[in-house]
């Protein structure tokens, strides 16, 4: 009969988590879990096969926090906009988090038309809200976009590795300059064709 679980899966996780958010990624170990949840890492291993497992859950619990700042995003009057505020929201807030999920070195190189897709869950979701809020094509959308993302992933790193701080207002301001230039840019090309 298997030992009797001392921690829950969400407990565990959830530790995990806040050590991340806390040390970063590489202080997450058995040592430290168990101390942080005040035992040894025996009882963790009752709950999940090996550390991999736990870093594993630990990051899709990550994800589904962000995610819940994406949805956010979603429900404000101009989703796009709401989504790139949350998306540098979330690098204030939860820095390590912010780090761990987007500026992890990857192991292949995506070209810049796949790095959003493979990194972002709720992509469909957002192209689509780009389509219907400024009624242009899919093709347009994407371009859109890759633009913004660049520029607020440039924002939002800054705020996650504390080289600067930005208001709400100047992060707001920021946002509709770039998409209204971009945006108007892509509208003449579109009219162009």
């Amino acid at each position: 009969m298997p030992p009797k679980a001392k921690f829950t899966k969400a407990e565990i996780i959830e530790a995990a988590l806040n050590i991340v958010r806390t040390d970063g990624y590489e202080a997450l170990t058995s040592r430290a879990l168990g101390t942080y949840l005040g035992s040894s890492a025996r009882p963790i291993f009752t709950v999940f096969k090996n550390m991999e497992e736990v870093q594993q859950a630990m990051i899709e619990a990550a994800k589904t926090l962000y995610k819940e700042y994406v949805n956010k995003g979603l429900t404000a009057e101009h989703p796009f906009k709401g989504v790139g505020t949350q998306y540098i929201l979330f690098s204030v807030n939860e820095p390590k988090l912010f780090q761990l999920l987007f500026m992890a070195e990857q192991k292949q190189i995506p070209d810049l038309s796949g790095v959003l897709p493979l990194i972002d869950e709720s992509y469909k979701d957002i192209l689509l809200s780009i389509q219907k809020d400024y009624e242009i094509s899919e093709l347009s959308a994407n371009k859109l976009y890759r633009h913004l993302w660049i520029y607020t992933h440039g924002i939002a790193s800054l705020c996650a590795t504390k080289m600067c701080r930005f208001t709400g207002e100047e992060i707001s301001t920021m946002i509709t300059e770039v998409c209204m230039s971009v945006l108007k840019k892509i509208q003449e090309e579109e009219n162009n064709d």
